[in-house]
């Protein structure tokens, strides 16, 4: 766990103080002809790419658009997890059905697949950059909200029949304070734990769709967008893909060892194991 919460504090860092760090002539979109594929040095931390921007101050706005985007993305997921979730697991029946259904046709299609679809119809007459973050939240987050969902409504399932809820509802509680008072802070737990895991996945799709060209777009220094544009001088500078790549790859990491820790520490069912 202690791994992954110091890998995820770096990328934080990255995100907030890493742009700071550099000159203020240092803009993510600042060309300087003279210094393409500059080698790193005092100047040029990790050297600069093939329009002379700088290589780390690029790397640290791509950090603050990626944990932008996971985080956004998590919000749609997790309200619409939770609105749904709680409503098919506490009432149970048509409600309980239509819902999964929902989720079932939202399964049914690869995740990548409709977030490229989701993606490329919301930008198709706008290529502004909130326009194209616009896209990208409204996308992954139509496919991320249904395992949210499912995990909601099978943890609601089960507290529901706890006897304090049975007790609640005996004295005259009604739904809302019920799912509100009683099943919401039961689900801490294992919310958190999905929230901090899907992170990961979410940061890897945001890559993936600037990497082929739906989510941001160039100049705007989203990891996927600077290893797409690296292609060109893959053989001669390997290194200006390799530095988003790793630091991809470290985000990753990151929210996956954090998830798994957080899994140790908060589900009771692990910690006997």
């Amino acid at each position: 766990m202690w791994f992954g919460a110091i890998l995820a504090a770096a990328l934080v860092a990255l995100a907030v103080v890493g742009p700071l760090l550099t000159p203020w002539t240092y803009t993510a979109q600042n060309l300087a002809p003279g210094a393409q594929y500059a080698p790193p040095s005092a100047a040029h931390w990790l050297g600069a790419d093939d329009l002379g921007r700088d290589v780390f101050t690029r790397l640290a706005m791509g950090a603050r658009i990626s944990l932008g985007v996971a985080l956004g993305v998590e919000a749609i997921a997790l309200t619409l997890g939770l609105f749904f979730g709680l409503l098919a697991g506490y009432y149970g029946g048509l409600t309980d059905t239509l819902i999964m259904r929902l989720t079932d046709i939202t399964f049914a299609f690869p995740d990548l697949l409709l977030a490229i679809l989701i993606a490329a119809v919301l930008t198709a007459h706008t290529a502004t950059p909130a326009a194209n973050l616009l896209g990208l939240f409204v996308a992954l987050g139509v496919t991320s909200w249904p395992g949210m969902a499912r995990l909601v409504r099978g943890q609601a399932m089960l507290i529901k029949r706890q006897e304090f809820v049975d007790a609640a509802r005996a004295l005259g509680a009604g739904d809302l304070h019920i799912m509100g008072r009683h099943l919401l802070p039961n689900l801490i737990g294992p919310v958190v734990i999905a929230l901090v895991t899907d992170m990961a996945g979410v940061i890897l799709a945001e890559a993936t769709l600037s990497f082929l060209g739906i989510g941001m777009q160039p100049p705007f220094p989203s990891w996927g967008t600077m290893i797409a544009s690296a292609r060109s001088g893959l053989r001669s500078h390997p290194e200006q893909a390799l530095y988003p790549a790793v630091a991809l790859a470290c985000a990753v990491l990151a929210f996956n060892f954090l998830g798994d820790g957080l899994r140790d520490r908060l589900d009771p069912r692990m910690r006997g194991a």
